[in-house]
């Protein structure tokens, strides 16, 4: 009689204790619109994309990390940990092997249903513009239960609108180009680069309307004839010999800002390196501008240039292999 009466008292308790764990499991929804439930915060986590882990970083959890992918260079010390390949060929036995509570990919990722049928629990996340970057933010705080992110973004934000106000008038409305990867890939207004560059005030020569990074063809840009050139080192060799290159104004009166492949790296990344990318880009803009005010002087009346011509292959929303955000 005894164990029959505890019966109804023990199921009530297991039903308790049930809900307060279901209570107490995180939730996360991710840039699949898929809500990824999780026991607890994570504490093994992988990153397959270098602003991801940067974030992770920024957000002082980088000891929670215990694999990224072979682009994850920031902070230095990630580059100790175990390399699990590329975001789009990750390895998929390493990961396993490192059993983490979590892995962070970018959405265009192909390896998340391999790694989710394996039983391991995937949070896909991909910033493109400022808007992406602080709710990434917000986002990873949520996931690793720190409760200051949004004063991390605030203080990225504000470093972005210092640059900004670092510049003279000079530096206004200068044609910008800049090329995220050879192919040529470009920023484009409605990245996050074109974002800040549209802060620091200058003019991206790329519209919203072909994409984040889209493809050019070489001779969009040469009708296009910006005053200046932003390219990493690593895809700088050849520039010049381009087919028509040679008559663009940047070029021709030398006003192109070559970035080492640390600093390239940082301003391809959307993430919490972002205000040190505009300062960059401020920089670039500040050295060229004595030369911009009589570049400006000798430019032909508005409409005398050729029509712009058009992208080649389409537009296209991501970033260019190897180019690592």
């Amino acid at each position: 009689m005894n164990v029959l009466r505890l019966a109804p008292r023990c199921a009530l308790v297991l039903a308790l204790l049930a809900g307060a764990s279901a209570a107490l499991a995180l939730q996360v929804t991710d840039d699949r619109g898929v809500t990824v439930t999780l026991p607890a915060a994570p504490q093994r986590i992988v990153s397959l994309l270098p602003s991801l882990t940067e974030t992770v970083c920024e957000l002082g959890q980088c000891q929670r990390l215990v694999g990224v992918d072979r682009y994850s260079n920031f902070p230095a010390s990630v580059q100790k940990l175990p390399q699990v390949g590329g975001g789009l060929d990750p390895n998929i036995e390493m990961i396993v092997a490192l059993k983490p509570d979590v892995v962070l990919m970018a959405t265009s990722s192909r390896a998340g249903d391999r790694l989710q049928a394996l039983g391991i629990k995937v949070v896909a996340l991909e910033p493109k513009r400022h808007a992406d970057v602080q709710r990434v933010m917000l986002k990873l705080g949520q996931l690793l239960e720190v409760p200051d992110a949004a004063r991390i973004w605030r203080a990225i934000d504000a470093g972005v609108s210092a640059a900004a106000q670092s510049l003279p008038a000079s530096t206004r409305g200068v044609k910008v180009y800049f090329e995220v990867n050879q192919g040529p890939y470009a920023a484009g207004e409605s990245s996050f680069i074109g974002e800040t560059l549209t802060r620091l005030g200058a003019q991206n020569i790329v519209p919203a309307k072909l994409g984040p990074f889209p493809k050019l063809n070489p001779e969009y840009i040469v009708r296009a004839n910006p005053d200046l050139i932003m390219i990493g080192r690593r895809s700088v060799d050849g520039l010049a010999a381009r087919p028509g290159w040679q008559s663009i104004r940047a070029l021709r009166e030398q006003r192109v800002c070559i970035f080492p492949p640390d600093e390239a790296d940082m301003l391809v990344r959307p993430g919490p390196r972002m205000a040190e990318g505009a300062r960059l880009m401020a920089k670039c803009l500040m050295n060229m501008a004595p030369t911009l005010a009589a570049s400006r002087a000798a430019l032909p009346p508005e409409g005398a240039l050729p029509a712009l011509g058009r992208p080649s292959g389409g537009q296209a929303s991501k970033l260019a292999p190897g180019a690592k955000p």
